[in-house]
């Protein structure tokens, strides 16, 4: 089968989804004070975003008025990826040891603080890209779902990139960051087939 920019790009948008998904259903069990099964959920999103990785970066070479925005969604999967890989292999060995001996509660504190910041770096990107999206969707004459994508991307960056200097307490217990920047990414996954549409 010939991966056509239309096929990749809805490929695209279905990881988008699928990842939208995983990290819903990781928060929702998180804050109901579920059994998380985060091998599976974030084993999961292992093999998704090397997948998006790849595909955002074909897209991309192959030009277009998204190039950007596509740019964006690539590097935001590889910070993913970075972000997935250490909570898998690192969370739980540096939490093991800061139980065993509390004078390495400092270090596994970091080891999280480290993981969060990859994420709201990730979500920085995936608004810049939504916000992209938006736009070129709005141009298109698609006011409703482009206004709405840009708008959320751009809160999405400004509440992660001040989450990011300004540390993970600046908005206190609500989520804004991590909130909106799955919705972002969302709203980005059902924008951009029709954004895409003449590139």
């Amino acid at each position: 089968m010939e991966f056509t920019q239309a096929r990749t790009i809805r490929a695209i948008a279905a990881l988008l989804i699928v990842a939208t998904i995983t990290q819903s259903v990781y928060t929702a069990l998180y804050v109901a004070k579920l059994d998380v099964p985060r091998q599976l959920l974030w084993g999961t999103e292992g093999v998704l975003f090397p997948l998006l990785a790849a595909l955002a970066a074909s897209a991309m070479a192959r030009g277009g008025r998204l190039g950007l925005a596509f740019a964006a969604i690539a590097f935001a999967a590889v910070l993913n990826l970075v972000q997935v890989g250490v909570g898998l292999t690192l969370f739980f060995p540096f939490g093991d040891a800061a139980k065993a001996d509390p004078a390495l509660a400092p270090l596994a504190g970091a080891v999280v603080a480290f993981a969060f910041l990859v994420y709201n770096a990730a979500k920085l990107l995936l608004g810049l890209a939504a916000l992209l999206t938006g736009l070129a969707r709005v141009s298109q004459g698609g006011k409703l779902l482009g206004g709405a994508t840009a708008l959320v991307g751009g809160l999405a960056m400004l509440a992660n990139g001040a989450t990011i200097a300004a540390g993970s307490k600046v908005f206190g217990e609500l989520p804004l960051a991590g909130g909106t920047g799955v919705l972002a990414t969302l709203l980005l996954a059902l924008c951009l087939p029709a954004a895409t549409r003449e590139t």
